[in-house]
C-alpha cells in the first residue's frame, strides 16, 4: 500500500452549485432536442405501392415474385453469390436466410402511396381508395398478415394537393379508427416538404385527429420526405431540415431521402439521378448530422433500375442494387426505398452479407469491452454503443440469431440493448 494521498481543494462547494443552476436551462434543451434512439426495430426498406395497386395479397405476392426470380435467375447459393460477388462462407448462410426471409416476412415497411406512384383522380376515386386502404390494413394486422410497418404516404402541404392531402389522410387514419384503432405499426409519410411551416402544419393537423378521436396527444408520427434542395438548405444558409426536425415537435420519426425529387431539383440530368451522385451524398449528410441524437431516423432513397428481361440484364440491376445497397450501409443509412419485387433479394442478400461479415469481429470486441479483457483495439463506450447497435440491427432483421450472439458475447438481448445508450422512455419526462 502506498502513501494516502492528501486531497486538495480551492473551490467553495457554492461555485459548482452555481454552474450547475446556470446549465439547468441547458440540461432541459439537451434533453428535449436530443432525446436518443426511440429503441423500436427500424425496417430496412420501405416497399412503396401505389393505392390503386395494393391488395391483400400484396404483400405475399411481393414474397412469391421475389422468390421467383431467384429460382428463374439464382436458383442456389453459389449461383447467388457469383452475381454479387459474395466471399465462399457467405454463400449458403445469406441465401438460405434470403430465401427464409422471402418465404416468412417479404416485407418490412410498406407504404401505399396516394402522390406520385397513384396521381391525380378523382375525389370520390380517392376517397374509395384511401377508405379500401385503411379497410385492407386493418385487416392485415387483425389477421397477423401485414408487414411490420404499414401506412399511407399522402399528398404534400403545397397549395394545389393540400386539401386533397388532408383529405386522404383524414378519410385512411378514420378508417382505421372505425375498425378498431391505429395499429402499432402505423407509419405516415409527408412528402415534398419545403419548409418547416408545412411540418408544424401536419403537425396540427394530427393534433386535431387525435383530439376529434380522443387520442393520447402524441400519438400519431410522421416521416418527412427530403425531396427539394429547399429542405436541405434555406435561403438564409441554414440547414433546414433541422428545423423540421424541431417543427415536428417530436413526432417527426424519419427523414426519408427522395432520389429522383432531389436531383431533378438540382439539375442532374435523368441519366445520373441515383443514390450515389456527389449531389446525394451531401444530403443525406446533412440529414444525418441534423438527426443525430433527435431519435428520428435516416433513409436513402431508391433506385429505378428494375431487376426485368433475360437473366444477364436482371444480375446486372442485381449487382447495382446491391452495391447501393451495402454503399448505404456502410454511411450508416440503414434504410431505403425499394421499387419493384426483384429488388428484395438483393435489398436481403446486402443487408445479411453486411451483419454476417462483421458479426463475429463485432461480437468478440464487445465481448472483450464486457468483460474488461484486453485485445488489439481500445474500445470506448461510444464503440460498444455501436458494437451493440450492429447487433441488434442485425438480429431485428433476421441476418443474426439470437443464439449465435449470446454464444460469441455472453450478453443477452436485455444486455445489448444496455450498452446501445439510452432510449427515449428512460429519459425523464422532460425529454417527452
Amino acid at each position: 500500500m502506498g502513501q494516502q494521498e492528501k486531497v486538495a481543494t480551492s473551490l467553495a462547494g457554492a461555485v459548482g452549485e452555481e454552474i450547475s443552476a446556470s446549465l439547468a436551462p441547458v440540461d432541459a434543451e439537451l434533453e428535449r432536442r436530443y432525446p436518443g434512439d426511440p429503441g423500436t426495430r427500424q425496417p430496412v426498406h420501405t416497399v412503396y405501392v401505389p393505392g390503386d395497386v395494393f391488395a391483400a395479397g400484396t404483400i405475399r405476392s411481393w414474397g412469391d415474385r421475389a422468390l421467383t426470380a431467384l429460382d428463374e435467375h439464382a436458383p442456389d447459393a453459389a449461383s447467388f453469390a457469383a452475381v454479387l460477388g459474395l466471399a465462399d462462407d457467405l454463400a449458403e448462410p445469406v441465401y438460405t436466410r434470403v430465401r427464409a426471409k422471402l418465404e416468412r416476412e417479404p416485407i418490412e415497411d410498406l407504404r401505399i402511396d396516394f402522390e406520385d406512384g397513384y396521381g391525380n383522380r378523382t375525389d370520390a376515386e380517392e376517397d374509395e381508395a384511401a377508405a379500401r386502404a385503411a379497410r385492407l390494413v386493418a385487416e392485415a394486422y387483425e389477421q397477423g398478415t401485414a408487414a411490420p410497418y404499414m401506412g399511407i404516404r399522402m399528398k404534400c402541404m403545397e397549395a394545389p394537393v393540400r386539401a386533397r392531402g388532408i383529405r386522404t389522410l383524414d378519410v385512411f387514419l378514420s378508417g382505421l379508427m372505425e375498425a378498431g384503432g391505429l395499429p402499432d405499426g402505423l407509419v405516415l409519410t409527408l412528402p415534398k416538404v419545403t419548409y418547416p411551416e408545412q411540418v408544424i402544419a401536419m403537425v396540427r393537423l394530427l393534433e386535431a385527429f387525435e383530439k376529434a378521436r380522443g387520442l393520447t396527444p402524441g400519438r400519431i408520427g410522421f416521416e418527412i420526405q427530403i425531396e427539394t434542395s429547399q429542405s436541405i438548405l434555406a435561403a438564409d444558409g441554414t440547414a433546414t431540415v433541422a428545423r423540421m426536425i424541431q417543427a415536428a415537435e417530436g413526432r417527426a420519426t424519419g427523414l426519408h431521402y427522395g432520389t429522383f425529387d432531389y436531383s431533378a431539383c438540382l439539375g442532374v440530368s435523368a441519366a445520373h439521378q441515383a443514390s450515389d451522385h456527389p449531389a446525394a451524398d451531401h444530403a443525406k449528410a446533412v440529414m444525418q448530422v441534423a438527426a443525430a441524437g433527435t431519435g428520428v431516423r435516416v433513409s436513402d432513397g431508391s433506385t429505378n433500375v428494375l431487376p426485368v428481361g433475360p437473366t444477364a440484364q436482371v444480375h446486372d440491376a442485381w449487382r447495382l442494387h446491391y452495391g447501393l445497397t451495402r454503399r448505404a450501409l456502410a454511411r450508416a443509412y440503414y434504410q431505403g426505398w425499394d421499387m419493384h419485387p426483384g429488388h428484395i433479394p438483393t435489398r436481403y442478400a446486402a443487408v445479411f452479407a453486411f451483419y454476417r461479415e462483421g458479426f463475429e469481429q463485432a461480437a468478440a470486441r464487445l465481448a472483450r469491452y464486457a468483460n474488461r479483457t484486453g485485445g488489439d483495439v481500445m474500445d470506448e463506450p461510444a464503440t460498444a454503443k455501436a458494437l451493440s447497435g450492429y447487433l441488434l440491427r442485425g438480429l431485428d432483421c433476421g441476418a443474426l440469431d439470437i443464439g449465435e450472439v449470446a454464444r460469441l458475447t455472453g450478453l443477452t438481448r436485455a444486455d445489448l440493448e444496455g450498452f446501445s445508450g439510452p432510449r427515449r422512455g428512460d429519459l425523464t419526462a422532460s425529454a417527452q
